[in-house]
């Protein structure tokens, strides 16, 4: 099971902490947003262990596995958490692994850009004729997903080879152009539920299908995210990770503390701070609340690495401005370790020999966290048993349940995204898609000072 540590963000363990009754002032309001959830369940916690979901992913198994490579084409929320599930629950080395070793498993990678030079890697990297490709977008309009599915598919064609045969849609279950698209040529499809928005989409078919390409445990994925479904559901926040995350957010951001750090002592785990940067920065950074008021509101997340980024930021966290909520997440138990070897008779390297590496960075996260705490910058814990299915899906819900009731706290709506609207249409009208000529005239600037 996962635990977290929030000790170093009160007092008396760290100066200008906080003290229980700030936690107890905002309860009724954590109480308020877990009522709601309750009531009004949101889609991220409806779908955990809906068996036609799973079902759904399933059905496609047998036709799958006759492939060796899988190519996500997505972005944002229709890739990161095919990312983070691919980079913790596989070895880091997985796509350079022969098919043997893979257990029979499909490589996967995800083409979250449309960099050429980026895209282009991954395409020379895949046998086309045993690749399938996973068009994800729920709108079915979003340009980068669907300028390379456009790329990819025309690669396909000019090889001969069917696409229908090599292409799987992840779409809205009714509308939109790629289930359009789906409808008419036969091509194989699976649904995005309608009230999941991406960036909560990570364990619906949008992130599984992926996941079981690769061998990952689905279904312990949804065991993970049930039981933290049911904690973060307690409405006694004293035993609710999600709603003291939330609390500690929200109460140090009006302390100033506009920055929320992610710091990962694993580098398998780096990228559930990607898709944690996502979920905290597009669903609280908002111009109104609920009520329509301006208030311009939400922290800035930031991920780190530990320890690589001991030697590039920590410096900035000890002695710069205490503006940051810090996140670390440990591992107890690696699947795999190194030993340190006895090498030299040398005062400066004898303590390392013998010892292991998972030794030496968990030893440099227990300093790290200590120095942040002596330097009274507040700083929190989420430390995993070991890295698998169970403990990720866990992890999910927890911030997406701590998401949401951050959103209550700040009365703004966390499911929305307007801010993103603008530069997608500016893009369309740059493109000349029909439609959005006239905000060509928008990107012109009122004077120049180009040199």
């Amino acid at each position: 099971m996962i635990k977290f540590d929030f000790s170093r963000v009160f007092q008396p363990n760290i100066q200008k902490g906080l003290k229980e009754d700030e936690i107890n002032e905002v309860k009724p309001k954590i109480q308020e947003a877990i009522d709601d959830m309750k009531e009004n369940t949101p889609g991220f916690l409806r779908i955990i262990n809906d068996q036609e979901i799973l079902g759904q992913v399933k059905d496609l198994e047998e036709w799958l596995f006759t492939f060796n490579d899988f190519v996500v084409l997505g972005i944002g929320g229709s890739a990161l958490g095919n990312i983070a599930l691919h980079n913790a629950l596989r070895p880091l080395n997985w796509n350079t692994l022969p098919k043997e070793d893979r257990g029979g498993y499909l490589r996967v990678f995800v083409a979250d850009n449309v960099d050429p030079d980026f895209v282009s890697s991954i395409l020379q990297q895949v046998d086309l004729k045993h690749t399938v490709f996973n068009v994800i977008s729920k709108s079915g309009s979003t340009a980068e997903a669907m300028a390379n599915y456009l790329a990819a598919r025309n690669i396909l064609e000019s090889m001969g080879l069917d696409p229908k045969k090599h292409l799987v849609f992840t779409t809205d279950p009714e509308k939109g152009v790629l289930r359009k698209i789906a409808n008419e040529e036969g091509i194989r499809v699976l649904d995005i539920p309608q009230d999941v928005g991406g960036r909560f989409s990570v364990l619906t078919q949008v992130g599984l299908f992926s996941a079981m390409a690769e061998g990952i445990d689905i279904d312990k994925l949804h065991e993970g995210a049930q039981a933290a479904k049911d904690r973060c559901l307690n409405e006694d926040i004293w035993n609710n990770p999600a709603a003291l995350i939330a609390a500690i957010h929200y109460l140090f951001y009006n302390k100033g503390k506009n920055i929320s750090v992610m710091m990962p002592y694993s580098s398998r785990l780096y990228y559930l701070a990607d898709w944690y940067r996502q979920l905290w920065a597009e669903s609280l950074g908002k111009k109104y609340s609920k009520d329509g008021k301006v208030v311009n509101v939400g922290q800035t997340p930031v991920k780190a690495l530990g320890t690589t980024d001991q030697h590039s930021q920590i410096q900035l966290y000890n002695e710069g401005p205490n503006d940051k909520v810090i996140t670390f997440i440990k591992v107890e138990n690696f699947d795999r370790d190194v030993l340190i070897g006895k090498i030299h008779n040398e005062e400066t390297l004898e303590y390392l020999g013998g010892r292991y590496l998972s030794e030496l960075i968990n030893a440099e996260y227990e300093g790290t966290r200590s120095a942040l705490t002596e330097s009274g910058k507040p700083n929190l814990s989420v430390e995993f048993d070991r890295i698998d299915e169970f403990n990720v899906g866990y992890f999910f819900v927890t911030y997406e349940c701590a998401t949401a009731i951050a959103g209550w706290l700040f009365n703004i709506n966390p499911y929305d995204q307007p801010g993103v609207e603008l530069g997608k249409k500016l893009t369309y009208a740059i493109m000349g898609r029909k439609g959005y000529e006239e905000l060509a005239e928008t990107l012109k600037v009122k004077k120049e000072f180009v040199i």
